[in-house]
């Protein structure tokens, strides 16, 4: 439902403002099952998907439980020169790790293994913390930032590209690793899709709406409470700083787009993955690749060229446009601005499919066979410019585009971070 202009009906003394644009609004009585939005630029501010902490804590202990079967048992076997090989998702990342690729292995390892297990051991902290009285601040603080950081959905797609990739050298067959790593999949995702943080500060946390004038209230981009800051500046729920705009938010975000954008030349130009097929050097790079793959499945060729091609450059496109807009003093627009950003926050996890993929065809594809599989000097060059895509986004503090458009001047959003 949406949420009516709290200019338009109510006092100065009962309101929350929008994280994303910072409109003032009333929030209505919202039902378990109803989501609430932004009048202004469409943001969701109330997410009707909850489950309680017990169901939570049932999900992650059964992710606890598959990860040892996910991460270690065969996902994918091949039959080659009469010898069996499994391949699994850590003898990957230690592949990489022992070709002396650690920066890479240690991006694979994270979005793989460490962010899916600091999920889990949230959750229970949380569930533990809630019992016995401890401070929960920093781990409802850390899973609104970790929730677009576990890709084990990616990965799983990439199983589906290494397998079509290998098909036209071995036979193939699925492990029973890939069963484990697939209910631990629909686990994290059903854990995302019902993980309302928002909901377990006003659980763990509960507070009353501030009474104050309309311009002395700020809202906290790590809790979502509008509030006024405490005599140290902080949000009196989660004790963040609360600054009026995120500090240097423009700068950091230029800088990681530069970077991003330095690095994606390398990662293009440069070998990423190397074949050698009964001692002949073969080394693609991402588009000699998609143009390989797009020769047995087009359908997949597709999905890669979307994820390792499209959606970093696309990325890199809107941001700067959206940092020219808010530079150029551009108003018109600003919903479409806003959706575009949403659109890429939601996409930028995917370039990691190419890596994933490389990760899995490294223990697929033993060296010590005639055919042999290693990565190329583009995957860190590649993997690099993802994560900076990411940090860009996050960032970016969308409520500068409307700062720009309600005062008419572009050094507003240069303002002191009092």
């Amino acid at each position: 439902m949406k949420i009516k202009n709290v200019r338009q009906i109510l006092p100065s003394t009962c309101y929350q403002r929008c994280p994303e644009c910072d409109e003032l609004y009333l929030l209505p009585p919202v039902t378990a099952r109803q989501n609430a939005y932004c009048p202004r630029c469409d943001a969701r501010v109330r997410n009707g998907r909850d489950w309680s902490l017990t169901r939570l804590g049932a999900m992650a202990i059964a992710m606890l439980l598959l990860m040892p079967v996910a991460f270690t048992e065969p996902l994918l076997s091949i039959y080659m020169l009469g010898s069996r090989i499994d391949a699994s998702l850590w003898q990957g990342i230690w592949q990489m790790a022992i070709e002396g690729n650690t920066i890479t292995a240690g991006m694979v390892m994270f979005c793989l293994i460490g962010a899916p297990l600091i999920l889990v051991c949230a959750i229970a902290y949380l569930w533990l913390g809630n019992i016995l009285g401890m401070n929960l601040r920093p781990v409802l603080l850390m899973l609104n930032r970790l929730k677009e950081w576990v890709m084990l959905d990616i990965y799983l797609v990439g199983i589906g590209v290494a397998s079509i990739k290998v098909s036209d050298y071995a036979f193939i067959t699925p492990g029973y690793g890939l069963i484990a790593f697939s209910a631990l999949v629909i686990l994290s995702l059903l854990t995302l899709i019902h993980l309302n943080v928002e909901q377990l500060w006003r659980r763990f946390y509960p507070r009353r709406r501030c009474q104050a004038n309309a311009s002395q209230l700020r809202v906290c981009l790590g809790c979502h409470f509008t509030t006024v800051p405490d005599d140290r500046g902080r949000c009196s729920r989660c004790h963040s700083p609360l600054p009026v705009r995120r500090p240097l938010s423009l700068q950091k975000t230029w800088a990681a787009l530069i970077a991003s954008f330095i690095f994606l030349l390398p990662a293009n130009l440069l070998p990423i993955s190397i074949l050698y097929v009964n001692g002949t050097r073969q080394e693609d790079t991402i588009i000699s690749g998609i143009i390989t793959l797009a020769n047995t499945n087009i359908a997949i060729a597709a999905i890669v060229f979307v994820a390792s091609i499209l959606v970093p450059f696309t990325k890199i496109i809107v941001l700067v446009t959206l940092l020219l807009s808010i530079h150029l003093n551009c108003g018109p627009g600003l919903k479409t601005r806003m959706k575009l950003l949403r659109f890429v926050t939601w996409i930028g996890r995917w370039s990691m499919l190419d890596l994933f993929v490389i990760a899995l065809m490294m223990s697929l594809i033993n060296r010590d066979l005639l055919l042999a599989f290693t990565m190329g000097p583009a995957a860190v060059y590649f993997g690099a410019a993802v994560i900076l895509t990411l940090l860009a986004v996050e960032w970016l503090d969308s409520r500068l585009l409307w700062d720009v458009h309600a005062s008419g001047n572009p050094r507003f959003c240069e303002r002191s971070t009092d």
